[in-house]
């Protein structure tokens, strides 16, 4: 492990030496802590061949303890799981990248990515309030369109990340359910990265399975990112 850094309210950053692994924007690592029985899923937020940046809240008593262990070096996990984003669907298209608070670390890898193939999408970043905000220096040294949004208006404009959406042909998003069920009614097309609870992380269990139009899909699996048409909203 190279550094741990509290990066907002309870939210770490932590980043890792992880070298030669074919890691693409939207997957993530299934991270084991001592102690702890099952794995967390955590997405990855950038990666550059050698080092894995890989972000997170401390929640349960599994993260806490995570964070609260400073003699950890090395950390066990699995990757990297799940599809990834289809960079290839939103060329020459009004496109805006959305994250919501813990939806927004794996974004950033995926600007990265975007605006290496040509694109120039625009970012809209939704969190509650100034003490959750995070990551929003790394998207402005994209030199893209960004917007900072947060409930209270604490920071950046107030109000949702819907608020900010015009004329969207092509939305990939990460978030909770809510804002991703609402981010579907404002896009022509788009891709969706849903969040759930794990077990095993690589399919077997069967436990995060959801319907789709397609049938019932892992989310670890043939997920997390799902395409707007094949979703179904409760």
């Amino acid at each position: 492990m190279i550094s741990k850094i509290l990066i907002a309210k309870d939210v770490y950053k932590y980043t890792l030496q992880v070298e030669n692994f074919d890691i693409e924007p939207g997957q993530f690592v299934n991270l084991s802590i001592p102690g702890f029985f099952l794995k967390r899923p955590i997405s990855v937020s950038d990666y550059d061949g050698k080092k894995l940046s890989l972000i997170f809240k401390t929640i349960g008593e599994g993260t806490k303890s995570l964070v609260k262990n400073d003699e950890l070096t090395h950390l066990d996990m699995l990757l990297p799981l799940g599809n990834c984003y289809s960079l290839d669907k939103s060329v020459n298209k009004n496109t805006y990248v959305v994250g919501g608070g813990l939806g927004v670390p794996p974004m950033l890898y995926l600007c990265k990515k975007l605006i290496e193939a040509g694109q120039k999408p625009k970012v809209v970043l939704g969190f509650n309030s100034s003490k959750d905000v995070f990551l929003h220096e790394d998207f402005q040294a994209l030199g893209i369109e960004l917007i900072v949004c947060t409930v209270d208006g604490s920071y950046g404009q107030k109000g949702m990340v819907t608020d900010f959406i015009t004329n969207a042909e092509y939305i990939y998003a990460c978030g909770p359910l809510p804002m991703l069920n609402a981010l579907s009614k404002t896009t022509i097309d788009g891709q969706f990265s849903f969040e759930t609870r794990m077990c095993c992380g690589f399919g077997a269990c069967m436990g995060c399975t959801m319907l789709t139009k397609k049938g019932a899909q892992r989310v670890c699996k043939e997920g997390p990112i799902f395409y707007k048409e094949d979703i179904i909203w409760s």
